[in-house]
């Protein structure tokens, strides 16, 4: 079993995708086990892409992170990440493919809907982000 963040971004939270995106996670075995809705400052967003302080796109991203509300969640199952990752598609939605989340609702690589941790260890890092222990719950 494993974890990982996900994170429905300010864009897919003004287009009302949530159910969509969570349906999507739960029916390919994916459950959410913390959950909360968020409208994260400029500071909030530095801090949590602060791993992309020094790239050129690090400026717009957390103006956008923190243009609205965000819906952020942990996700536990087989392969979580790898699982999450998939649904999500490429960072690029017009190189995602079909049938993925990015690719039915993303406008371009900059608002792409969705996030998702990258590594076990980032998974770890992003939950404890956004989540105390006593948040995590486990479901048997």
């Amino acid at each position: 079993m494993e974890r990982t963040l996900s994170i429905v971004k300010p864009d897919g939270v003004k287009k009302n995708v949530i159910g969509e995106v969570i349906k999507r996670f739960e029916a390919n075995g994916l459950r959410p086990v913390a959950m909360k809705m968020m409208h994260l400052s400029k500071k909030d967003a530095e801090g949590f892409y602060a791993v992309h302080s020094e790239r050129p796109f690090f400026n717009d991203l957390t103006d956008f992170m923190s243009s609205g509300p965000c819906l952020v969640m942990a996700l536990e199952g087989p392969d979580a990440i790898k699982k999450n990752r998939e649904l999500m598609g490429a960072t690029n939605p017009a190189e995602a493919d079909a049938g993925t989340i990015r690719a039915d609702f993303a406008d371009s690589i900059d608002n792409n809907v969705v996030h998702g941790s990258d590594a076990p260890e980032t998974a770890a890092i992003e939950i404890s982000y956004f989540f105390n222990a006593m948040e995590v719950c486990d479901r048997v």
